[in-house]
Order: structure tokens, then C-alpha cells, then sequence
């Protein structure tokens, strides 16, 4: 298990939220997610096989922007 954290740009409420959720939640292996919209932080738990590629694509196919730090 691991825990991800993505900085991600567009959510302004808690329907937000609850779309990035439900949305992470579908992929396999995600066992766990907290999206808040006031800091612009989504953590997921996954299994170690999925990576951060899948879940910034899932965010972004929902019409949010993820913030990649350089």
C-alpha cells in the first residue's frame, strides 16, 4: 500500500470533492480517498501496482487540472 498526493486545480466545493472521490475510487486497487477543496490536495491509498500516471489521468478526464511540481 501507498499513499499519493496530488496538488490538483479547479475544485471549489464539496461536490468537487465528491466527484474527484468517486471518480478514484472506481480504479482498481484504490483503497482510500480524501479530496479537499480548500487546500487543493487529493491523497489516495493504493496498492503499490497502481501509479500516479492513472489517477492524474482519471482527474483530468473529470475536468480537473493536476499541478505537476517540478
Amino acid at each position: 500500500m501507498k499513499e499519493i498526493v496530488i496538488k490538483v486545480n479547479g475544485m471549489v466545493c464539496n461536490g468537487c470533492e465528491n466527484r474527484v472521490q468517486n471518480a478514484l475510487k472506481n480504479i482498481q486497487g484504490v483503497e482510500n480517498v480524501i479530496a479537499n477543496h480548500n487546500s487543493g490536495i487529493v491523497t489516495v491509498n493504493a496498492a503499490d501496482d497502481v501509479t500516479e500516471n492513472v489517477i492524474v489521468e482519471k482527474i483530468e478526464d473529470i475536468g480537473f487540472e493536476v499541478i505537476k511540481e517540478n
